[in-house]
């Protein structure tokens, strides 16, 4: 289906463009959404009358977004959530998740402008996309931890996931024993020393 675009959609065009899209797509998403019209005569001649008033509007909200930018940027939202010892979480972070983080520290974001691929299932530092405008975005740092304390030590640059790790491997070494000879498995019932037995077997004859 062929569209034109009331607004900058990315990887697809700019604000009057006339593009070619999946028919689901434009029906599902472009056309419900007012992010586009069908590409017909009659939506031509409408788009142009209002083109003006269209490009003035886009460049309001984009101003409005860049301001909400420079206080969005680079923020870090911390969230607490119970993980198996590997890291995998109970459940899962989603979207709705860190909108409600973000607004915790103050900050409005609509649910359908944080850019989560998938879901976040493992504990760690990740960065998110926040797209404020179709021409505006950022990125957030979202940190999930066990523990504010675990938190803390990823926010330092600690990888707690990877100290585990190495602190569950240290517990299986080996023994040693310094007078075992190569290939000798160590035993606690060594076997008495020459002239031990005959010693003990003297000493309970004359008891006797």
């Amino acid at each position: 289906m062929d569209v034109i675009l009331l607004e900058r959609i990315e990887k697809l065009g700019a604000i009057g463009d006339v593009v070619k899209v999946k028919n689901g797509y434009a029906r599902n998403y472009l056309l419900p959404r007012g992010k586009a019209l069908r590409a017909n005569e009659a939506n031509r001649k409408v788009f142009e009358a209002n083109r003006e008033r269209i490009e003035a509007q886009n460049a309001e909200r984009r101003t409005a977004a860049e301001k909400d930018a420079k206080t969005l940027d680079g923020v870090t939202v911390q969230l607490i959530r119970q993980a198996s010892n590997v890291g995998q979480l109970y459940g899962s972070v989603s979207a709705r998740d860190l909108v409600e983080a973000l607004e915790a520290e103050g900050h409005k974001v609509a649910k359908n402008q944080i850019v989560l691929d998938r879901p976040i299932k493992s504990i760690g530092l990740q960065d998110v996309k926040v797209a404020l405008h179709p021409e505006v975005s950022v990125t957030i740092h979202v940190n999930v931890a066990r523990s504010p304390e675990e938190a803390e030590l990823q926010a330092q640059g600690v990888d707690v996931m990877a100290e585990m790790f190495e602190r569950d491997n240290a517990g299986f070494t080996e023994a040693y024993d310094p007078n075992a000879e190569p290939g000798e498995i160590p035993s606690d019932d060594a076997a008495p020393a020459a002239g031990e037995g005959e010693a003990d077997a003297e000493a309970e004859a004359a008891q006797a």
